[in-house]
């Protein structure tokens, strides 16, 4: 496998808690390296299961990083601990949502980027709580600062969510309508959200309900695809759909004609 392991779990602190984040998986791009994406997994996974799938695509110009979450009480599972990029309960916008393990992830996730060469396009995807995770390191971007105000560091040039939702969806608008830098950044962020019809973890509801949240907040370079009959997994047509977005909206070279 082209992908390797570092067995050093790394930290990060916001506020009050401090997250020991896992193993880290990499997959170095096959071709010239012109972007590189840092993808996250859903709730209770790991790095690792993603790489695999990720090494496979036909997309040799991409470096992947693929961290695991920090293992955390989840009170969706009644307190009990699993990997998680947050703390979370129901899916619902008037669900109160953890925004210390937001931005410890967020912050994780940009601590990753941040060490690229200066001329790779820099972006974040997920599935699931991931894609979650992925969307507010969006809105982070955009808005220049975490949650808790601290300036974010890095410039993204391309967000994916597969079966996910967005975070922190009632306070976004008016957030983004106090600055027009923001919405000049929102408008040319190119944004891709793939939901299956068939979603029976993350309702479509929740994915089709997120994209039309970003779009009124001037999130207008954003793609919604939907998928009958799938589940909460990928499919071919669904990873053949992201490799046709990432090649076109990061203009990457020596993949696949399409």
């Amino acid at each position: 496998m082209s992908y390797n392991s570092s067995n050093a779990a790394s930290g990060s602190r916001t506020g009050s808690r401090a997250f020991e984040f896992g193993r880290t998986h990499v997959v170095r791009p096959k071709g010239r390296h012109q972007a590189t994406i840092v993808w996250l997994h859903g709730l209770g996974d790991k790095g690792s299961s993603w790489s695999q799938l990720l090494e496979s695509l036909p997309l040799p110009n991409i470096k992947w990083i693929c961290p695991t979450a920090p293992s955390r009480p989840v009170a969706l599972f009644g307190g009990f601990p699993c990997t998680a990029w947050f703390d979370m309960g129901e899916i619902s916008e008037d669900a109160p949502d953890d925004m210390e393990g937001l931005d410890a992830s967020a912050t994780h996730v940009a601590n990753l980027l941040s060490t690229e060469p200066a001329d790779i396009k820099l972006g974040v995807g997920g599935f699931s709580m991931g894609a979650a995770t992925a969307l507010y390191s969006a809105t982070c971007r955009v808005l220049g600062q975490y949650g808790n105000g601290n300036p974010y560091p890095v410039n993204l040039s391309a967000i994916v969510g597969l079966s996910g939702w967005l975070p922190c969806s009632r306070t976004l608008r008016n957030r983004m309508e106090r600055s027009h830098e923001a919405a000049r950044h929102a408008a040319f962020l190119p944004i891709l959200l793939c939901h299956g019809l068939g979603d029976d973890v993350v309702a479509y509801e929740h994915g089709e309900k997120s994209a039309q949240t970003l779009n009124s907040a001037g999130f207008r370079n954003l793609m919604f695809r939907k998928y009958n009959g799938l589940g909460h997994y990928t499919i071919p047509e669904e990873t053949d759909d992201v490799c046709t977005w990432l090649t076109a909206s990061l203009g990457l070279e020596g993949s696949r004609s399409y």
